[in-house]
């Protein structure tokens, strides 16, 4: 009977360890390792840049998941100072911002992005003085005939409060912030829609969106080119920023350098409209001063 009694107790323990290790199994499928979330919020200037970059970075890292929202360089300064999202896109630098503590933000630019104003193509308008652009925009002239166009009434199309790209060209190519009250777009593509459904409009997009439909108007003879961006003849121009707050985490840190990598810089930022950092022969300080690179 005792050694009946030891068999029975040997057979119980087995089962209880194997029922352990059964328990662990399970445990660990439960529990299999999720992908790593890398959510960019910001600049809609850079949002297709990013959304393309992330899209061919997650067929070959699968760990990871990557989400691009857009709501203006402002939103994105805001949201990545308050540490709600990983990284926050913006057109202009932290120091720029209101209320925003650079220092705490780790600044990596990816890419230039020039900016130009617009107008329906069929308008016939190419080329303005930059007396007629702030004409224009402060509400002084309100028809195209004023500067050598059609009979048209103009239109302007704004983008909102907290764009990079508004202060950018607002800064850059206006020189003052003191606009004709007009209508305000959150996007730069509902920007560029409209003034391509809209004879007389006239507004002002990066690169990028600049396609059919649309004319990117030359300031003061110089035309809005890559090359004359390069030399900083073409002023209106800012850098792609993407901030993390403080360090970026090792994944976080991986996708950006893969933006920054060769293979992107010289394929995917040309064919978007970007400008290469690697192309520039100047650049431009947070005060806005410009250096010889």
């Amino acid at each position: 009977m005792k050694r009946f009694g030891a068999t029975l107790f040997s057979i119980g323990a087995i089962a209880l360890v194997l029922a352990g290790c059964q328990g662990k199994k399970t445990s660990q499928v439960g529990t299999e390792a999720q992908p790593v979330k890398i959510t960019a919020v910001g600049s809609t200037a850079l949002q297709p840049l990013v959304e393309q970059a992330g899209e061919a970075y997650q067929k070959n890292n699968t760990d990871v998941n990557i989400t691009v929202q857009g709501g203006g360089s402002g939103t994105g300064l805001t949201q990545i100072s308050s540490g709600n999202v990983t990284l926050g896109n913006s057109d202009i630098f932290a120091e720029e911002k209101d209320g925003i503590d650079a220092k705490k933000l780790v600044d990596h630019k990816v890419a230039v992005v020039a900016i130009a104003p617009v107008v329906n193509e069929k308008l016939g308008v190419k080329s303005l003085t930059s007396a007629q652009l702030l004409s224009i925009f402060n509400g002084k002239t309100t028809n195209w005939k004023e500067v050598g166009g059609p009979d048209e009434k103009i239109t302007v199309v704004n983008r909102a409060q907290g764009s990079g790209t508004r202060q950018t060209f607002e800064n850059l190519g206006l020189k003052t912030n003191k606009v004709v009250a007009s209508q305000e777009q959150d996007s730069s593509g509902t920007v560029q829609k409209i003034v391509r459904q809209t004879p007389g409009a006239i507004s002002y997009l990066a690169f990028p969106y600049i396609k059919d439909g649309l004319k990117a108007v030359a300031l003061d003879n110089v035309q809005p080119t890559e090359k004359n961006v390069t030399t900083n003849t073409w002023k209106i121009w800012s850098y792609e920023h993407m901030y993390s707050k403080g360090n970026p985490n090792y994944q976080t840190a991986k996708f950006i350098r893969y933006i920054q990598s060769e293979s992107v810089q010289k394929t995917l930022v040309p064919k978007l409209g970007y400008i290469p950092m690697t192309k520039m022969t100047v650049e431009r300080h947070a005060d806005g001063q410009i250096q010889d690179i």
